[in-house]
């Protein structure tokens, strides 16, 4: 019997899937990669404050999805209709510190400032980042450290291609932070492409019929379409059953931008946790079943 030579085996042997990893650009952003090469994400982290462009440019870390070959964002960042919303972000309008108020949304008397990764795990399937934020007064004032984790995995079946769970844990160290504002103005959300403001092609739908979300609240999820040149995206943003009570979705904007907010005090020296899950695929929008069980998979493994 003729046996194969040690090349011939390795060329006839299944190619493994390579993984995923992370590459940090100092003082830009942080690249989450699939198989070394094809971004996923991006985490934009460049600050600075040098002038009142570069500011308006840097003021707010946010994070980019990218379509299914990695070519481009299918996100929104600086720039654009309303310049403030960006990729998945943070934020409410009415902040106050201890009775102060500032402007965490529109980032008017404060900023948010990448500080450093604190830990970095990549497997085959996955990649988790956390990263340090410190969102701080335009005198310098720290008000909420943030420890923002993201998780981004492969995600398959009826055009879904990634999903990213974002865990923030924010803690209030030197007073009371009252996070405030409104569903259109506040909250974990989401901002897809420039490119949707002008052909106004986000549609939504909700759990059940009759939703109105404008007046209901604690929603579990909403998901939406938009068409970014010939091609058809989704997005489904699902809350944590633990985000405080009050969860109002915005969930109409023929341009895209959705996501939740609620209001709450985190008090002197505590934590609050928040808990998302945004699945992003091609295509046309899938059927409201699709979307629920995405939504009890991740809901059932929640506290």
């Amino acid at each position: 019997m003729k046996l194969l030579s040690p090349i011939l085996l390795v060329l006839a042997a299944p190619l493994a899937l390579a993984g995923f990893s992370i590459e940090e650009t100092p003082g830009k952003h942080i690249d989450v990669l699939d198989s070394d090469t094809r971004p996923v994400a991006r985490i934009m982290t460049a600050y600075d404050p040098s002038s009142k462009e570069s500011r308006l440019e840097t003021y707010k870390v946010y994070t980019h999805v990218f379509d299914k070959e990695g070519k481009e964002p299918i996100t929104k960042g600086a720039g654009g209709d309303y310049t403030h919303h960006r990729g998945i972000f943070l934020g409410w309008s009415k902040t106050k510190i201890d009775g102060k108020g500032v402007d965490s949304w529109h980032m008017k008397g404060c900023v948010q400032v990448y500080q450093k990764i604190l830990a970095e795990e990549t497997s085959e399937d996955s990649a988790k980042l956390t990263v340090l934020v410190h969102w701080q007064t335009d005198d310098g004032q720290v008000f909420l450290e943030e420890k923002r984790t993201q998780v981004f995995s492969r995600t398959e079946g009826d055009g879904a291609y990634l999903q990213v769970d974002v865990h923030s844990e924010l803690t209030a160290p030197v007073a009371d932070v009252e996070l405030n504002g409104d569903p259109e103005h506040a909250g974990c959300q989401f901002r897809p492409s420039q490119a949707v403001a002008k052909n106004k092609s986000a549609k939504y739908l909700f759990h059940e019929d009759g939703i109105n979300p404008k007046k209901d609240k604690d929603l579990p999820w909403v998901a939406e379409s938009f068409q970014i040149g010939d091609k058809k995206f989704f997005a489904q943003h699902i809350s944590a059953p633990s985000i405080p009570s009050g969860n109002t979705y915005s969930a109409y904007r023929d341009y895209g931008r959705f996501g939740a907010y609620f209001v709450h005090t985190i008090k002197k020296g505590e934590t609050l946790s928040l808990d998302y899950r945004i699945t992003v695929g091609e295509g046309e929008l899938p059927g409201r079943g699709v979307f629920a069980k995405l939504s009890e998979r991740y809901r059932s493994t929640q506290p």
